[in-house]
């Protein structure tokens, strides 16, 4: 929250002063986005005195943007680099593709939003904050195979399953980190391996919006 008096900037450093303490961040690169990304520019203007609590907000259409310690777990497992490209399954307001870019870098993060309204609105926000973001309204489930092959994925809903399509257009060794599940949800993060298939591990219980577009898993 930020407080009487206090700046966005103060208060937004004091998120990540507590992120940090409480064990979410673990990587600098993760730690120096959290703290450039200006989160209250991204949340609707009655929302602006919240936009550094940590938690998720309603940015409307029935979307929320993600509470800033899950942003921060994701980003830590995505082991992101610079130069790396990557595709957001998910734009929502754009708050995770700003962090996303602030590690990787201008013009490798590509965003597919099912929404138009919110897509329109979140290209407009990025190219207003100086984000070099590519965004473009479709159905996640089919990625953005134009792009591909890309060194990262995520997922900000969760499907039943994370789509094949998204994995198939991950490089080998690259990683997909995504929430999956109806009901109760699994943080997962899926490597496509040359032989062995796709290597999945769980990263514990979270709660996302449903993937649109998942009717059929």
């Amino acid at each position: 929250m930020v407080r009487d008096g206090e700046t966005p900037a103060a208060a937004r450093h004091g998120l990540v002063d507590r992120l940090v303490e409480r064990g979410y961040v673990e990587r600098e690169s993760t730690e120096r986005a959290l703290r450039a990304v200006p989160r209250h520019e991204f949340v609707p203007e009655g929302s602006r005195r919240e936009a550094y609590a940590d938690r998720p907000l309603s940015i409307g259409n029935g979307q929320t943007i993600s509470a800033p310690h899950m942003v921060a777990v994701m980003t830590d497992l995505l082991d992101l680099a610079p130069g790396d490209r990557v595709l957001e399954i998910g734009t929502g307001c754009g708050y995770h593709a700003a962090v996303t870019s602030e590690v990787v870098g201008p013009e490798n993060v590509y965003s597919v939003e099912y929404d138009a309204e919110l897509a329109a609105e979140a290209r407009a926000r990025l190219d207003r904050l100086g984000y070099d973001v590519h965004v473009r309204e479709g159905d996640g489930r089919h990625g953005w195979p134009e792009h591909a092959p890309y060194d990262r994925a995520y997922l900000t809903c969760a499907p039943r399953t994370v789509p094949g399509m998204i994995v198939d257009q991950v490089r080998v060794g690259g990683r997909v980190v995504s929430p999956e599940g109806t009901g109760r949800q699994t943080l997962v993060v899926l490597t496509p391996r040359e032989e062995e298939g796709v290597e999945r591990t769980t990263h514990g219980g979270v709660r996302f919006v449903s993937m649109q577009g998942d009717a059929d898993g």
